[in-house]
C-alpha cells in the first residue's frame, strides 16, 4: 500500500477554501517577494542586526503593501483579510519585516488617514504608501507601556505654536523615520502630533544589543522643546481613544502575522524530521515526533481559523477591540509555543541561523509583549466576559 503524500500544515483543514481569489493573489505575490528578496538575506541581516530599510520600503511600496488596507492617497484599498494574509507571509519571512509594514501602514499611516487633516493626508500618505518616506509611532514611554494614560510627554501652547517635550521608547523605525506620529499630554486631553523628524530638538537614538527583532530598527524618541505649528496636531483625535484605535489596527496584523512565523517553523521542522536519520530511520517516523507535529499543526490551523474569522468581522465593520485581543492573545502565545517546540525537533541545529526557528522564537518573544502584553489582553477579554474592569 502506497503511503499518502505529506500535506502542508495549513492544508489539513483546506483553509484555502476560506480565501477569495484576489486575496490569494495578494498573498502569493507577497510570498514571492519574501522568497526572492527577503529569505536569502534574512539570517545575515538578523546576525548583523541590520536591515536595508530604505531599499525595502521602496520595494514594499511598489508591491503595494504599505497602508494597503487604506483608501485613497496612493493606498491600494484592499480588504482587511488581504492585509492580514500579507502580514502572515511577511512574518513567515521575519517579524521585523512585518513590523516595518505594520508600523508604517497600521500605525503612522492609519493615524494620519483616520485622524489627520486633508493637508496632513496629502502631504504624507502618498509618500509613505510609496515607501519614499518612513513613518513611526510614538506612544510607549520608558515607564508607561501598558498604561499609556500616564505618559509624561507633554505639549504646551506657545502662541499659535505647540512645544513638545518628552521621551518615547521602543519605537520601530524611529531612527530612520521622516515623520513621527507622537502622542502627548496637553492641558486638555491627550493629542496626536505629526512631527517631521528634522524638526529642531527631535532626536532618535537607536536601541542596540537586542537579542530579538534584530533585523528591525528600534529607537528612542527624544523631544526637547520641539516647536510645531498649530496645524501639526491631528484634528480628529482627542483622548486616549485615538492611539488605542491605532493599536487595534496593528494588533489585527499580528493576529495573522504570528502564525506566519509559526508556519515557517513547523514546515522547517517537518522537512527536517523527514530527512534526519535517527537510529537508522527518519526522525519523523517516531511516534513522539509525530505527536509533537500533530499538536502543533492543530494549534496552527486553529490560529488561522481565528484570524480569518476576525478578518471577515473587520471587513464587515463589526469587529470589536476585545475580539482582536482574543486573536492577539491566542495566536502569539501559541505561535511562540510552536517555535519553541520546533526547536526541540531540530535539537542542536535548532539554535543556528542555518534554520529560521531560533530567529522566529526570539522575535516572537517581542511580539508577545508589544502591542499589549498577554496580561493586558487577558484583562480585556475578562472585562468583556464580566463587565468589570480589572486593570488597576
Amino acid at each position: 500500500m502506497t503511503a499518502p503524500s505529506p500535506v502542508r500544515p495549513l492544508d489539513l483543514l483546506a483553509l484555502d477554501e476560506e480565501i477569495g481569489d484576489e486575496e490569494k493573489d495578494i498573498r502569493d505575490a507577497v510570498r514571492r517577494f519574501c522568497d526572492d528578496r527577503v529569505r536569502p538575506h534574512m539570517a545575515t541581516w538578523f546576525e548583523q542586526a541590520h536591515l536595508p530599510i530604505r531599499d525595502l520600503a521602496r520595494e514594499l511600496g511598489e508591491l503595494g503593501v504599505l497602508g494597503m488596507h487604506l483608501q485613497g492617497y496612493g493606498c491600494a484599498g484592499t480588504s482587511a483579510t488581504a492585509y492580514g494574509l500579507a502580514c502572515h507571509e511577511l512574518e513567515a519571512a521575519d517579524s521585523g519585516i512585518r513590523s516595518l509594514v505594520s508600523v508604517q501602514g497600521s500605525l503612522a499611516m492609519f493615524a494620519i488617514h483616520r485622524f489627520g487633516s486633508e493637508e496632513q493626508k496629502g502631504r504624507w500618505l502618498p509618500e509613505l504608501a510609496a515607501g519614499r518616506a518612513i513613518g513611526c509611532f510614538g506612544l510607549t514611554e520608558p515607564d508607561y507601556g501598558s498604561n499609556p494614560a500616564g505618559m509624561r510627554t507633554n505639549a504646551k501652547r506657545d502662541g499659535d505654536d505647540w512645544i513638545l517635550n518628552g521621551t518615547k521608547m521602543w519605537i520601530t523605525n524611529g531612527s530612520v523615520a521622516d515623520v513621527a506620529v507622537v502622542w502627548a499630554q496637553t492641558d486638555e486631553r491627550i493629542r496626536g502630533f505629526v512631527v517631521p523628524t528634522d524638526a529642531p530638538g527631535f532626536s532618535a537614538p537607536e536601541i542596540t544589543r537586542k537579542m530579538s527583532l534584530r533585523a528591525s530598527v528600534t529607537s528612542e524618541l527624544v523631544l526637547e522643546d520641539v516647536r510645531l505649528p498649530a496645524d501639526a496636531v491631528l484634528p480628529e483625535a482627542a483622548g486616549l481613544s485615538g492611539p488605542l484605535t491605532c493599536l487595534n489596527e496593528a494588533r489585527f496584523g499580528i493576529v495573522f502575522g504570528a502564525p506566519g512565523a509559526a508556519r515557517e517553523c513547523l514546515e522547517t521542522a517537518i522537512d527536517y524530521a523527514i530527512n534526519r536519520p535517527v537510529f537508522d530511520r527518519p526522525l519523523a517516523g517516531f511516534q513522539l515526533t509525530q505527536a509533537k507535529l500533530a499538536d502543533m499543526a492543530v494549534e496552527l490551523d486553529k490560529a488561522m481559523l481565528l484570524a480569518l474569522r476576525l478578518g471577515r468581522l473587520k471587513d464587515a465593520g463589526r469587529i470589536r477591540p476585545h475580539q482582536i485581543s482574543v486573536g492577539k492573545l491566542n495566536n502569539v502565545r501559541e505561535s511562540l509555543a510552536i517555535a519553541r517546540q520546533c526547536r526541540t525537533i531540530l535539537a542542536a541545529n535548532g539554535i543556528t541561523l542555518e534554520y529560521p526557528v531560533i530567529r522566529h522564537a526570539n522575535n516572537l518573544e517581542s511580539v508577545l509583549t508589544y502591542e499589549g502584553t498577554s496580561e493586558i489582553h487577558q484583562l480585556t477579554v475578562g472585562q468583556a466576559l464580566t463587565g468589570i474592569g480589572a486593570f488597576t
